[in-house]
This record gives structure tokens, sequence and C-alpha cells, in this order.
């Protein structure tokens, strides 16, 4: 296989490539695993192939580098071979432990996450990656400030101490432990921070998500750094939880066709319309993988 820009047109080429490396990979997990060790063996096709995904993955930037490719050269290549080790990935492993619908589910919302965030590793547009804040740091220093404005009181020191006490309980209240301010991706565009969170859709049991996110969010808003919140949902139709967030003033939550034009508003490059000239699920799957999926209505899930 030659590794070039021309990659990001050869679907067939890099499909037989990672099919191959399937049939390799499957040999020797089958001597190892036995049938009844189905989850072993699909553990392990998940992790060979996407082994043998960032191996290629590196010797594509590498060649990238020494030829001067345009981030979006380098982005389209990326978007097939990811797209194609999907697939493969996908065939690979309901051929050892086949999917049930809420499994399919969940882990094609899995793969959709780290395939729209190439679009900000490689971006069109200027826009930077920046390390998100620590809870831990972002909790001394608000607690530092108060602390100080505190013992600036003219007020008995009992009463600070109070106050500094009730503070502190607050705390416990809001917390039990550290809150992840890490999310899914964190860039700056034109100046502006943003932390974005990927959501495939939302079930009918995301209450503490919900509440969480609304949590981190609010911690964004009150730091004296500007940062602004993206919510990108894959699914088109969504519930009341993904309503809250839309409506509370601290999320700009966006859900399908509009999550796309989003990523190609910021990033600069158009993923709706590469996934539509590109991806075609029922013809890149093997035929049994087809059949399979068809009879158990399981392809509604792969409405990207």
């Amino acid at each position: 296989m030659n590794i070039d820009k021309t990659l990001k047109d050869n679907k067939s080429e890099l499909l037989a490539y990672f099919r191959d490396r399937a049939s390799e990979f499957l040999t020797e997990i089958k001597q190892k695993y036995a049938e009844t060790q189905s989850d072993k063996r699909a553990r392990a096709i998940n992790e060979c192939l996407n082994d043998s995904k960032s191996k290629l993955r590196a010797t594509i930037l590498q060649q990238a580098e020494k030829e001067q490719w345009t981030h979006q050269e380098k982005l389209e290549c990326l978007l097939m071979i990811t797209y194609c080790n999907i697939v493969v990935m996908i065939e690979s492993r309901n051929s050892v432990r086949p999917y049930e619908y809420m499994d399919f589910s969940r882990r094609v919302g899995e793969l959709w996450d780290p395939f729209c965030k190439l679009c900000f590793y490689y971006p069109v547009n200027d826009v930077s990656l920046f390390i998100p804040p620590l809870f831990s740091e972002v909790k001394k220093k608000l607690t530092d400030e108060i602390v100080d404005y505190i013992n600036n009181l003219n007020i008995a020191p009992e009463a600070k101490g109070d106050l500094i006490k009730y503070y502190d309980k607050v705390w416990s209240l809001v917390t039990s432990g550290e809150i992840q301010l890490e999310l899914d991706l964190h860039f700056i565009s034109n100046g502006q921070k943003y932390v974005v969170d990927f959501k495939s859709g939302f079930g009918s049991n995301e209450k503490g998500n919900t509440n969480r996110l609304l949590l981190v969010a609010s911690i964004y808003k009150n730091l004296p750094e500007s940062y602004k919140c993206l919510l990108f949902v894959r699914a088109e139709e969504n519930n009341s939880y993904f309503n809250t967030l839309k409506n509370s003033g601290i999320w700009e939550a966006y859900c399908g066709n509009e999550a796309y034009q989003k990523i190609r508003d910021y990033s600069g490059y158009d993923l709706k319309s590469w996934i539509q000239n590109n991806m075609d699920w029922s013809n890149d799957f093997k035929p049994e993988t087809i059949v399979y999926f068809e009879e158990r209505n399981l392809l509604q899930y792969l409405l990207w």
C-alpha cells in the first residue's frame, strides 16, 4: 500500500488492508481464547485493530511532515483511515461476539466522538488546543479569594472563622470529591476558549450526567478567563435533558446538522459533506455483517 495523499480516495484498498490485518489477528486470538471467551476475543480484536490504525496513522503523519502536506490533506487521509478501521473493527468484533442493540448503539456513539475531533486536531481554520484547568487549582484559587475577602471584613475574628466554616460547608455540599473539568475537547479560536462535550444522543436516564454538565459549565462560567461551553449531539431528535442544557444559558447546545455546521464553523472543514460523500455502511460492510444488522434493525444506529 502506497503511503501518500491518494489514500484519502482509496477506501477499497484501506478496507482490504485492515481486513487482512484482522484476519491475521483473529487467527492468533482464536488460538489464545476459547469460543466461550467471546468477551476476551472481542476486546482483543478491538485492541489489535486500534493499534494497527495508530501505526498507519503515525506513518501517514511522518510522511505528511516530510512532504509538508496541508492540514486538510492530512485530515482527509486520517478520516478515511479512521472510517475504514471502524468498518473492519465493527464487523470483526461482530464475528466473535455478535452485537446486541444496546451494546451496538453505545459503541457507535463512542466511535463518533473521536472521529469528529479529528477536524480540530488538523483544522483548516486557525484553531489551537489547550489543556483545561484542574478542579483542585480552581477550588484553591476561589477559596483563597474568598478567605482574603472575609479576613478583610470589619467583623470580629470569631465571625470571620464562622464564615470560612460555612464556605467550606458549601463546597462539601457541592462536591463529593474532585469535579472533572476535562471534557472531550478544548480549543481556542479567535482568542476565545471553548470547551466541548460530544454526545451520541440523550437516553431516558441522563439526569445525573445532565446535572454534572450543568455544574461543570457553571464553574467554567465563573472563572476569570472567558470560556464558552459547546455541546455537540449526533442525534437529530433529543429529549428534555438536551433541552434543559440548551435552555440553561450556560451551554450552547447543537444537535444533528446544526452540530455539523458548528464543527465546520470552528474547524473550517465540512465534515458532514465528507460523511455523505464517503461513508456507505451498507456497501462497505461485508455481506454477512449487513445481513446480521438488517435482521436486527441495527443499521438505524449508523446514521452519522
